[in-house]
């Protein structure tokens, strides 16, 4: 595995993040991948929450406009506000239950598209690093291999460029922010991030180009595995 940044960031630099000043697309209609009485598969934008904040102007989001077509829906899993792809929502209690212990127990696949800062040499490779809040700076995520969660992430590159990389990420665990911060770890942070991105590879795009490109699941009814793509749209 390619080594960028060496070592858990042990301690906090106390700078907060940047104040959320969310301005989410216009709401075009929901963009569905699959739906029948148990599940619901749909597209989220980048630039929209997964569900509402603790402020009036963070009400919009995923979730509210689905419950205005779909108000049984309830949310399984949450994508990161700039991170576009797959979302699934349960349409019943049973379905949330199954579906959400396939979550648990990893039972479940994702792979995502990311476009990270710098050539990364090795073809290949798996990053193992704890995970724990970083309290002076939430939201953000700290690697912390004393009182960090277990967080391992897969990694294959797709395309170089001349300046970036293109990979495909896979998550075995699912922390918060796992693969942005392990990106960061790796020394390749993504483009656009601007949390864990230096302020110069955070401009170097207007969104964050991380995309949840698949998902795989058990059916919770008719027990088939199921297979979701939303194509990359960057």
């Amino acid at each position: 595995m390619k080594k960028g940044v060496q070592g858990p960031l042990a301690k906090s630099k106390n700078t907060p993040p940047p104040a959320l000043n969310y301005a989410p697309p216009a709401d075009a209609g929901l963009s569905i991948i699959h739906c029948d009485g148990d599940i619901l598969v749909l597209s989220k934008p980048a630039g929209l929450l997964s569900v509402a904040g603790n402020r009036p102007d963070l009400a919009d989001c995923l979730e509210a406009r689905v419950h205005k077509v779909y108000p049984e829906a309830t949310i399984v899993h949450r994508l990161d506000r700039g991170t576009s792809g797959l979302m699934l929502m349960a349409r019943n209690s049973r379905a949330h239950r199954i579906i959400g212990l396939q979550f648990e127990k990893r039972k479940t696949s994702k792979t995502y598209l990311a476009v990270v800062f710098g050539i990364v040499d090795a073809d290949q490779g798996i990053i193992e690093r704890p995970l724990r809040t970083d309290w002076y700076n939430r939201p953000k995520q700290m690697i912390d291999g004393c009182l960090g969660r277990e967080a391992i992430t897969k990694w294959q590159v797709l395309d170089r460029g001349k300046k970036t990389t293109r990979l495909a990420l896979t998550p075995v665990t699912g922390r918060s922010h796992q693969l942005r911060v392990h990106m960061q770890f790796l020394g390749n942070p993504i483009l656009g991030d601007e949390f864990y991105a230096p302020a110069n590879v955070c401009a170097m795009s207007d969104r964050l180009l991380l995309h949840a490109e698949t998902l795989e699941i058990v059916h919770p009814s008719t027990h088939e595995p199921m297979k979701f793509h939303d194509a990359c749209p960057f």
